[in-house]
């Protein structure tokens, strides 16, 4: 199998309320929109893959679903966030493994773990040899 793209589907209990969120309050771009145009399925860009918020979940509760979310500053999320109501489950932290996350809540309970990538952590290092380029 060659994987080209891929997606996270998130069956909400209320699809415009988590859309909403996703678009207005945490402002993902819309990649695209599809279905009923009364109540369309939204797709997102979430930085290198995509999310898409369509349909709606028939079993209660959040499920096992998270995301996990990378930000320039998470920082400035966190205020932004703080100041648009959002269920912040723990504020920004920088995690033994040198990552700074902060970890909040969608409108249905599903954990989304915001974290930020300090300049100097191994994940931004190229880690090729010069010489082979």
């Amino acid at each position: 199998m060659e994987a080209l793209s891929s997606r996270v589907l998130l069956r909400p209990s209320d699809p415009i309320k988590s859309q909403v969120f996703y678009r207005d309050v945490l402002g993902l771009a819309v990649y695209r929109e599809f279905g009923d145009p009364r109540s369309p399925g939204l797709v997102f860009f979430l930085g290198n893959g995509l999310l898409e918020v369509s349909g709606e979940r028939e079993a209660q509760g959040p499920g096992r679903l998270e995301l996990w979310i990378q930000v320039r500053d998470v920082q400035a999320e966190h205020r932004k966030l703080q100041d648009a109501g959002v269920s912040i489950i723990r504020p920004p932290v920088q995690e033994p493994w040198g990552l700074v996350e902060m970890w909040i809540e969608d409108p249905d309970g599903v954990r989304l773990v915001l974290v930020e990538i300090p300049e100097d952590h191994p994940l931004r290092r190229d880690r090729r040899n010069p010489a082979d380029l």
